[in-house]
Protein backbone atom coordinates (compact mmCIF):
# COMPACT_ATOMS: atom_id res chain seq x y z
CA UNK A 1 0.00 0.00 0.00
CA UNK A 2 1.07 3.40 -0.93
CA UNK A 3 1.96 5.01 2.50
CA UNK A 4 1.92 9.00 3.40
CA UNK A 5 3.45 10.13 6.80
CA UNK A 6 1.97 13.39 8.05
CA UNK A 7 3.35 14.50 11.33
CA UNK A 8 4.51 18.06 11.77
CA UNK A 9 7.52 16.55 13.67
CA UNK A 10 10.30 15.24 11.73
CA UNK A 11 11.65 13.48 13.93
CA UNK A 12 8.18 11.59 14.95
CA UNK A 13 8.25 11.08 10.99
CA UNK A 14 11.29 9.38 11.14
CA UNK A 15 11.25 6.98 13.39
CA UNK A 16 7.75 6.28 12.23
CA UNK A 17 9.05 5.43 8.50
CA UNK A 18 11.98 3.40 10.28
CA UNK A 19 9.32 1.44 12.38
CA UNK A 20 7.34 0.90 9.21
CA UNK A 21 10.58 -1.03 7.06
CA UNK A 22 10.02 -4.35 8.28
CA UNK A 23 6.39 -4.51 6.77
CA UNK A 24 6.44 -5.32 2.94
CA UNK A 25 3.17 -4.67 2.19
CA UNK A 26 3.94 -0.85 3.16
CA UNK A 27 5.68 1.72 1.01
CA UNK A 28 6.36 5.02 2.17
CA UNK A 29 6.13 7.21 -0.81
CA UNK A 30 6.10 10.88 0.96
CA UNK A 31 6.02 12.64 4.17
CA UNK A 32 4.28 16.14 5.17
CA UNK A 33 4.65 18.51 7.83
CA UNK A 34 1.08 20.42 7.67
CA UNK A 35 -2.09 19.84 5.72
CA UNK A 36 -1.66 21.69 2.82
CA UNK A 37 1.52 19.52 2.10
CA UNK A 38 -0.48 16.53 2.80
CA UNK A 39 -2.95 17.32 0.60
CA UNK A 40 -0.62 18.36 -2.71
CA UNK A 41 0.95 14.70 -2.25
CA UNK A 42 -2.41 13.42 -1.71
CA UNK A 43 -3.12 14.31 -5.14
CA UNK A 44 0.14 13.72 -6.88
CA UNK A 45 0.92 10.14 -4.62
CA UNK A 46 -2.26 9.02 -4.89
CA UNK A 47 -1.68 7.03 -1.69
CA UNK A 48 -3.79 4.27 -0.37
CA UNK A 49 -3.00 5.04 3.58
CA UNK A 50 -1.92 7.67 5.56
CA UNK A 51 -0.41 7.72 8.89
CA UNK A 52 -1.80 10.79 10.23
CA UNK A 53 -1.38 13.01 13.33
CA UNK A 54 -4.19 15.01 14.53
CA UNK A 55 -2.91 18.12 16.03
CA UNK A 56 -0.67 20.38 13.51
CA UNK A 57 -0.16 23.75 12.48
CA UNK A 58 -2.63 25.64 10.58
CA UNK A 59 -5.25 22.79 9.17
CA UNK A 60 -5.55 19.73 11.65
CA UNK A 61 -5.90 16.29 10.56
CA UNK A 62 -9.98 16.04 10.77
CA UNK A 63 -9.86 19.09 8.04
CA UNK A 64 -7.11 17.56 5.95
CA UNK A 65 -9.48 14.36 5.63
CA UNK A 66 -12.19 16.57 5.15
CA UNK A 67 -10.66 18.03 2.13
CA UNK A 68 -10.31 14.62 0.09
CA UNK A 69 -12.90 13.01 -1.58
CA UNK A 70 -12.28 9.89 -1.38
CA UNK A 71 -10.21 10.23 1.78
CA UNK A 72 -7.60 7.21 2.02
CA UNK A 73 -7.44 4.75 4.83
CA UNK A 74 -6.11 6.48 7.68
CA UNK A 75 -4.43 5.51 11.06
CA UNK A 76 -4.16 8.35 13.38
CA UNK A 77 -0.86 8.98 15.03
CA UNK A 78 -1.90 11.01 18.01
CA UNK A 79 -0.97 12.01 21.88
CA UNK A 80 -4.71 12.46 22.19
CA UNK A 81 -6.41 9.33 22.53
CA UNK A 82 -9.91 10.66 23.64
CA UNK A 83 -10.04 13.26 20.70
CA UNK A 84 -9.66 10.97 18.50
CA UNK A 85 -11.87 8.39 19.25
CA UNK A 86 -14.67 10.94 20.40
CA UNK A 87 -14.40 12.51 17.53
CA UNK A 88 -15.75 9.12 15.21
CA UNK A 89 -19.05 7.90 14.92
CA UNK A 90 -17.44 5.54 12.19
CA UNK A 91 -13.96 4.99 13.43
CA UNK A 92 -10.54 5.21 11.44
CA UNK A 93 -8.91 1.76 10.48
CA UNK A 94 -7.08 2.15 13.86
CA UNK A 95 -5.29 5.31 15.68
CA UNK A 96 -1.54 4.72 17.51
CA UNK A 97 -0.98 6.86 20.99
CA UNK A 98 2.91 8.66 20.84
CA UNK A 99 5.12 6.93 21.47
CA UNK A 100 3.94 4.32 19.19
CA UNK A 101 4.17 0.99 20.52
CA UNK A 102 4.91 -1.52 17.72
CA UNK A 103 2.88 -4.59 18.43
CA UNK A 104 0.39 -1.90 18.40
CA UNK A 105 1.53 -1.32 14.91
CA UNK A 106 1.47 -4.31 13.63
CA UNK A 107 -2.19 -4.55 14.96
CA UNK A 108 -2.71 -1.69 12.83
CA UNK A 109 -1.55 -2.81 10.23
CA UNK A 110 -3.16 -6.01 10.06
CA UNK A 111 -6.23 -4.64 9.99
CA UNK A 112 -5.78 -3.13 6.47
CA UNK A 113 -6.95 -4.83 3.26
CA UNK A 114 -4.49 -7.07 1.63
CA UNK A 115 -4.35 -5.38 -1.54
CA UNK A 116 -4.33 -1.74 -2.55
CA UNK A 117 -6.96 0.15 -4.77
CA UNK A 118 -7.21 -0.72 -8.44
CA UNK A 119 -4.25 0.93 -10.41
CA UNK A 120 -4.36 3.85 -8.08
CA UNK A 121 -7.87 5.58 -10.59
CA UNK A 122 -9.22 6.84 -7.73
CA UNK A 123 -11.35 9.81 -10.16
CA UNK A 124 -14.43 8.44 -9.66
CA UNK A 125 -15.98 7.02 -7.00
CA UNK A 126 -16.87 3.31 -6.04
CA UNK A 127 -19.28 1.98 -3.39
CA UNK A 128 -16.78 0.54 -1.47
CA UNK A 129 -14.99 3.66 -1.09
CA UNK A 130 -15.41 5.66 2.29
CA UNK A 131 -15.53 9.67 2.43
CA UNK A 132 -15.16 12.02 5.38
CA UNK A 133 -17.49 14.19 5.95
CA UNK A 134 -17.26 16.83 8.97
CA UNK A 135 -20.49 18.79 10.05
CA UNK A 136 -19.33 21.73 12.81
CA UNK A 137 -17.76 19.19 15.38
CA UNK A 138 -19.26 16.06 13.99
CA UNK A 139 -17.06 13.75 12.13
CA UNK A 140 -17.79 10.52 10.12
CA UNK A 141 -16.32 7.92 7.88
CA UNK A 142 -18.62 6.55 5.69
CA UNK A 143 -19.01 3.91 2.49
CA UNK A 144 -20.76 5.16 -0.27
CA UNK A 145 -22.89 2.00 -0.33
CA UNK A 146 -24.44 3.29 3.40
CA UNK A 147 -25.36 6.70 1.49
CA UNK A 148 -28.89 6.19 0.08
CA UNK A 149 -29.74 10.25 -0.48
CA UNK A 150 -28.15 13.18 -1.89
CA UNK A 151 -30.36 16.47 -1.56
CA UNK A 152 -28.89 19.80 -2.52
CA UNK A 153 -29.55 22.99 -0.86
CA UNK A 154 -28.03 25.77 -2.08
CA UNK A 155 -24.36 25.20 -2.15
CA UNK A 156 -24.19 22.60 0.02
CA UNK A 157 -25.40 18.68 -0.41
CA UNK A 158 -27.01 17.03 2.62
CA UNK A 159 -25.79 13.58 2.82
CA UNK A 160 -28.35 11.04 4.02
CA UNK A 161 -27.00 7.62 5.45
CA UNK A 162 -28.21 5.75 8.52
CA UNK A 163 -30.31 8.05 11.33
CA UNK A 164 -27.65 11.12 9.96
CA UNK A 165 -28.17 14.47 7.36
CA UNK A 166 -25.04 16.00 8.05
CA UNK A 167 -24.65 19.12 5.41
CA UNK A 168 -21.10 19.00 3.42
CA UNK A 169 -20.05 21.98 1.45
CA UNK A 170 -20.23 20.85 -2.55
CA UNK A 171 -22.82 21.19 -5.00
CA UNK A 172 -24.86 18.33 -6.58
CA UNK A 173 -23.07 18.55 -9.99
CA UNK A 174 -19.79 18.92 -8.25
CA UNK A 175 -20.80 15.16 -6.39
CA UNK A 176 -22.53 13.96 -9.87
CA UNK A 177 -18.96 14.01 -11.67
CA UNK A 178 -16.99 12.39 -8.75
CA UNK A 179 -20.02 9.17 -8.61
CA UNK A 180 -20.66 6.23 -10.57
CA UNK A 181 -23.77 6.78 -12.67
CA UNK A 182 -24.73 3.12 -12.56
CA UNK A 183 -24.64 3.54 -8.56
CA UNK A 184 -26.18 6.94 -7.98
CA UNK A 185 -29.16 8.34 -10.14
CA UNK A 186 -29.91 11.88 -10.41
CA UNK A 187 -33.50 11.81 -10.01
CA UNK A 188 -34.56 15.48 -10.45
CA UNK A 189 -32.52 18.92 -10.05
CA UNK A 190 -32.22 18.57 -6.76
CA UNK A 191 -31.74 15.06 -5.54
CA UNK A 192 -29.50 11.92 -6.41
CA UNK A 193 -30.50 8.20 -5.24
CA UNK A 194 -28.61 5.49 -4.45
CA UNK A 195 -30.33 2.63 -6.84
CA UNK A 196 -29.16 0.04 -4.77
CA UNK A 197 -31.60 1.06 -1.95
CA UNK A 198 -34.69 1.77 -3.86
CA UNK A 199 -37.01 -0.87 -2.73
CA UNK A 200 -40.60 -0.08 -4.88
CA UNK A 201 -41.07 2.09 -8.34
CA UNK A 202 -44.56 3.62 -8.87
CA UNK A 203 -46.19 5.33 -11.55
CA UNK A 204 -46.72 9.33 -11.29
CA UNK A 205 -47.57 12.63 -13.07
CA UNK A 206 -47.04 13.28 -16.24
CA UNK A 207 -44.99 10.27 -17.43
CA UNK A 208 -42.84 10.21 -14.32
CA UNK A 209 -41.98 7.60 -11.46
CA UNK A 210 -41.53 8.02 -7.37
CA UNK A 211 -39.01 5.69 -5.92
CA UNK A 212 -39.47 4.56 -2.93
CA UNK A 213 -36.30 4.29 -0.61
CA UNK A 214 -36.15 1.01 1.60
CA UNK A 215 -36.14 3.66 4.89
CA UNK A 216 -39.62 5.01 3.52
CA UNK A 217 -38.33 7.72 2.16
CA UNK A 218 -40.31 8.85 -1.52
CA UNK A 219 -37.85 10.58 -4.36
CA UNK A 220 -39.82 12.15 -7.47
CA UNK A 221 -38.06 11.20 -10.76
CA UNK A 222 -38.60 14.04 -13.21
CA UNK A 223 -40.41 13.10 -16.36
CA UNK A 224 -37.03 13.81 -18.21
CA UNK A 225 -34.87 11.67 -16.02
CA UNK A 226 -38.16 8.92 -16.40
CA UNK A 227 -36.75 7.67 -19.67
CA UNK A 228 -33.05 7.75 -18.69
CA UNK A 229 -33.65 5.49 -15.49
CA UNK A 230 -36.18 2.84 -17.50
CA UNK A 231 -32.87 2.73 -20.20
CA UNK A 232 -30.41 1.97 -17.02
CA UNK A 233 -32.29 -0.37 -15.34
CA UNK A 234 -34.02 -2.57 -18.00
CA UNK A 235 -32.72 -5.95 -19.31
Amino acid sequence: MKTLIVDDERLARRELASMLEPYDQIEVVGEAANADEAEKLVESLKPDLLFLDINMPGRDGFELLASLNPAPHVIFVTAYDEHAVKAFEVNAMDYLLKPIDPERLGAAIAKLPQKAGADGQRDRLTPEDRIFIKDGERCWFVELKDVRLLESEGNYVRVRFGEHKPLVLRSLNNLEKRLDPHVFFRANRKQMINLAWVDKIEPWFSGGINCKLRTGEVVEVSRRQTLRFKELMSL
